[in-house]
């Protein structure tokens, strides 16, 4: 199957945009990008039962793309904690202490990892008699006043049939991004981002903190198919939450197999540490949204727990998907004949002569062509749009995986020509130009100034002594709390909830590295 060319562009009825705002919550990518021989990895913005509980070790989204302003360089994407509330303190989004945060890297098309680039983070406290993130306005990431930080390590892990060759540290106590409380707090938060981006040995670059959440839908598809209201459409419902990212700009030569075989397939994974010291896939992702709406109700705790070499046993979901007989029943746009082979061949090979490996075994990953250049002009379709550069070639932050993901499912590459979509076409915010490339977290102070206060005012001009942590100084206690409680609104307890015996079964193999 080659590149399909053809206009991006495209008219829409009011029932082309309600079938795909209808498949952007999720339903459109499933059918698209699910699973096969080999294949697993999940779009995760609490998609399955358990790892709905413990957003810390919840994948989000995954994106891998040639770097537009380096292209001897890939940039991975890999996404935490979805539904990130800005405002949502005293306890601030963290990753967890107790997690490995793992890229894998296929390099030769096997549906098994060569690499393995995996992140482990520390938390510190400066001072446990206040319940604040941050004492004061904060200039620099190792400010006093930023009370609670993060620093991780990075091992590189290589293998050859699942067996550990070596393990190298690549970097060590590197410092994380906080999350952006609010501009009182962090007056010049870009300035913290970059001191955030670190250099690594090789040629590579890292970066792990709060962003924006780049992936736009409308989400409202599981209020009953939209509920047969057809004027709300076009909602990102994603906008303004963010999630904690981690970025990893690697040379292309260190992750391909060769320059004769440029194409990687690519997946992100989370282990969670038991209590007795054994890590257990809990959380995998890939290709988009795929746990969301492929896998039924039944599979979605097991898909999560899988590997990409086991997953013929999710092969039907792919061959033979819910979403386009939903379409059908609901909109009356007939569904394509099944088995639909046509998801296989693109989805999980890769397409003939654009990323797909030789000797290929099929399997969910986000497969990328290193070789490909990156193109000045994105077309947010990609490769049906002509744009080989694009998804599914790999994702980049401003492909529309929703748009694209949907036509195909409901039969573009097999004659049902179509121009389906959710009617959010893009981000709400612009990505950066350079790397970590994703946009800034949205601020905790994102409404109106209280009356009486001005823009830019110190916050310990009126606050004063009040911002002591308790107990440090008499006076101001009732104060304190008043000021400092309002704007900590938030709750995290349901980060508490465990992920059970579910990966009792994966405990060996991830004991082996």
């Amino acid at each position: 199957m080659t590149p399909i060319s053809r206009s991006g562009a495209g008219r829409r009825t009011l029932v082309t945009l309600v079938c795909g705002a209808l498949a952007a919550g999720g339903l459109a990518a499933a059918g698209a990008t699910a699973l096969a021989p080999g294949a697993a990895s999940a779009s995760s913005h609490r998609e399955a039962p358990l790892i709905s509980g413990t957003p810390q070790y919840d994948n989000t989204d995954v994106y891998a793309f040639v770097s537009p302003d380096k292209p001897d360089t890939t940039t991975i994407v890999a996404n935490w904690i979805p539904f990130e509330e800005p405002a949502g303190g005293p306890n601030f989004y963290t990753f967890a202490d107790d997690a490995q945060y793992d890229i894998h890297i296929d390099n030769n098309g096997d549906a098994q990892g060569e690499l393995i680039y995996r992140y482990t983070f520390k938390t510190h406290r400066k001072n446990g008699n206040t319940f604040l993130y941050n004492t004061g306005p904060v200039t620099s990431l190792d400010d006093p006043d930023l009370n609670i930080t993060q620093t991780y390590d990075i091992d590189l892990l290589r293998l050859h049939n699942q067996r550990l060759v070596s393990k190298t540290k690549v970097a060590d106590d590197v410092p994380v991004a906080p999350s952006n409380v609010g501009k009182a707090s962090m007056p010049d938060y870009a300035k913290l981002r970059h001191h955030a981006i670190s250099k690594l040995a090789g040629g590579s670059t890292t970066f792990a903190g709060q962003a924006d959440d780049p992936f736009f839908l409308d989400l409202r598809v599981f209020d009953l198919l939209y509920g047969g209201n057809l004027t709300e459409v076009g909602r990102d419902t994603l906008k303004g939450y963010n999630v904690n990212s981690i970025a990893l700009q690697v040379p292309n030569d260190m992750i391909r197999e060769s320059e004769g075989q440029p194409i990687v397939g690519i997946w992100s994974t989370t282990q969670r540490r038991d209590a007795r010291g054994h890590y257990s896939q809990v959380s995998r992702l890939g290709m988009p949204l795929v746990n969301e709406v492929v896998n039924p109700q039944k599979d979605k705790d097991k898909f999560n727990a899988s590997a990409p070499w086991e997953d013929a046993q999710f092969l039907k979901n792919v061959t033979n998907p819910e979403l386009p007989k939903l379409i059908e029943g609901i909109y009356k746009i007939k569904a394509p004949a099944e088995p639909r082979n046509d998801l296989v061949d693109v989805f999980l090979k890769g397409v003939k002569g654009l990323n797909q490996p030789p000797n290929v075994r099929p399997a969910e990953e986000l497969r990328l062509n290193t070789s490909i250049k990156p193109t000045m002009h994105p077309k947010r379709l990609g490769v049906l749009d002509g744009d080989n550069a694009g998804f599914p070639n790999g994702r980049r932050l401003t492909d529309d995986v929703i748009d694209a993901s949907l036509q195909v499912v409901e039969g573009e590459l097999v004659g049902s020509k179509n121009d389906l979509g959710d009617a959010v076409d893009k981000n709400d915010k612009g990505f950066e130009k350079s790397f970590p490339y994703v946009a800034e977290p949205t601020s905790g102070s994102r409404g109106a100034l209280a009356k009486g206060t001005t823009s830019g005012t110190d916050v310990r001009s009126q606050l004063g002594d009040a911002l002591q942590p308790a107990g440090a100084g008499s006076g101001g206690g009732t104060d304190t709390v008043l000021v400092a409680g309002s704007a900590a609104a938030g709750a995290a307890g349901i980060l508490l909830i465990g992920s059970g015996l579910l990966w009792w079964r994966r405990r060996m193999y991830n004991r082996a590295y």
